[in-house]
């Protein structure tokens, strides 16, 4: 595991998994010059943080592709099998995503629509003020999560083909409260959480990936899992991990096998060693597709729940109903 406190060092990067989340995660400081400009153009980022609720599905991110910044945030509301969306684009280069995301505020606002985070040593705080549109009704408020009470992170640095990967993810206790409408929803820190997913990768011009994860608190933290599949290298690290209270423990070799049947639509998630094994139910779906001159986005978030068995080095979870994501994305850019 290393330890190191930034992602380059003296000029070279770190290739492996972190023991925990450097100060510093800029992967373009190995490059000066006209190759550094180009790096850090082909550098897709985004910061985005997966809400798990008692009453509603909920995600928000900001990314910066380059020649797009964008941002995003849905609800669906499980109870009254409702969904919010809202969306907005800025210029390239109007919010900075920055190396040191777990000590720094970061601010996306366009006409009637912010999203804000604000992160420090104690707490990271997630502003939300979006104005009523077609899509969705008038949203306010502030969610809170408590970095004491977070769980091991999964942090990976990973060579792709054509490309490479800088991944980082945490599990925080949530407070706070969302208004929706008409409807308020607060979040106990007991029970409710967020995942945060920020990533700095030099993505290959045509890339795919599909990924999942979920979490559920138990004693002395959290049980979950990431997992994706993606084109990679022999040897490599993958963005994969079981989460027990105590590590991210490495996870590999994961498959997504969608089931035609006479059932309900469902995938099977299981890694080759069976730590993983899964059958994830989908509830709804977000769905985003761009398509420009020289880049396209077509992406699909389908919301569901997990069941099945999660297996740490030293305990099993049999899990029945447990709130998770899986998604697929297609890319050119």
């Amino acid at each position: 595991m290393i330890t190191a406190a930034s992602v380059v060092e003296n000029g070279q990067r770190h290739w492996g998994r972190f023991l925990r989340t450097p100060n510093c995660a800029n992967p373009t400081q190995a490059f000066s010059g006209a190759k550094g400009a180009f790096e850090s153009f082909r550098t897709k980022e985004w910061a985005g943080f997966t809400i798990t609720h008692r009453e509603f599905f909920s995600s928000m991110i900001i990314q910066d592709a380059k020649y797009l910044l964008s941002s995003e945030w849905y609800l669906y509301d499980i109870e009254h099998k409702t969904l919010a969306q809202h969306a907005a684009n800025r210029p390239p280069g109007a919010v900075k995503l920055p190396s040191d995301l777990l000590h720094s505020r970061v601010d996306f606002a366009a006409k009637g629509y912010r999203i804000g985070y604000e992160l420090d040593d104690r707490q990271i705080a997630l502003s939300l003020d979006l104005a009523d549109t077609t899509t969705g009704p008038r949203v306010s408020g502030e969610i809170l999560l408590d970095v004491a009470g977070a769980g091991p992170p999964l942090v990976v640095s990973t060579r792709l083909p054509k490309g490479s990967m800088y991944t980082n993810k945490i599990i925080f206790p949530a407070s706070g409260a969302v208004r929706v409408g008409d409807r308020e929803y607060t979040l106990d820190p007991a029970v409710d959480f967020a995942i945060l997913d920020e990533h700095k990768s030099h993505l290959p011009y045509r890339t795919t990936w599909t990924w999942g994860t979920f979490a559920l608190p138990v004693n002395g933290g959290y049980a979950g899992a990431n997992f994706a599949i993606r084109p990679s290298l022999p040897g490599q690290e993958e963005e994969s991990c079981i989460w027990t209270p105590d590590a991210a423990e490495p996870l590999a070799n994961v498959e997504f096998v969608e089931v035609h049947d006479n059932s309900p639509l469902r995938w099977e998630v299981r890694s080759a060693d069976r730590r993983l094994d899964l059958a994830f139910s989908p509830i709804g779906h977000k769905r985003v597709d761009q398509q420009l001159v020289f880049a396209a986005i077509h992406y699909s978030q389908m919301y569901g729940t997990y069941s099945g068995t999660l297996r740490g080095a030293n305990a099993i979870w049999e899990l029945e109903g447990v709130h998770g994501v899986l998604e697929d994305m297609a890319m050119r850019a």
